[in-house]
């Protein structure tokens, strides 16, 4: 009963824990950069990236959530035509096409950032 008082601030605590050491290790790097005096181009490759952060934010999405909705649909057919347990068919469907759904994604944003 008392077991969520500790992880709920546990689990907030190792969230902003990870932020704030990616933004003060960040923070430190560049600020070495900059007392050497080099340019921060090293952080970007040296080159603009070919499609901006939200499309392919967007894409991923998209191509998780229909996964997502297929998985449910083609579960609900296994189930009701297969005669399949319904705790193995929805985790099990739902999670396999979400996976395809980012690795197609990935596939395409890769594809997008070559052009």
């Amino acid at each position: 009963m008392g077991s969520e008082i500790v992880i709920v601030p546990l689990f907030f605590g190792a969230i902003f824990g990870v932020v704030y050491l990616y933004f003060s290790t960040r923070n430190k790097e560049r600020l070495a950069l900059i007392e050497k005096g080099l340019n921060a181009g090293i952080f970007t490759g040296g080159k603009s990236q070919a499609s901006p952060i939200w499309k392919i934010l967007f894409l991923n999405t998209a191509l998780v959530l229909v996964g997502i909705g297929m998985g449910i649909f083609i579960a609900a057919i296994l189930n009701t035509n297969f005669g399949v347990q319904e705790d193995v068919a929805y985790p099990g469907t739902i999670f396999t096409l979400a996976g395809i759904g980012l690795l197609i994604g990935y596939m395409l944003s890769t594809k997008e950032e070559k052009k």
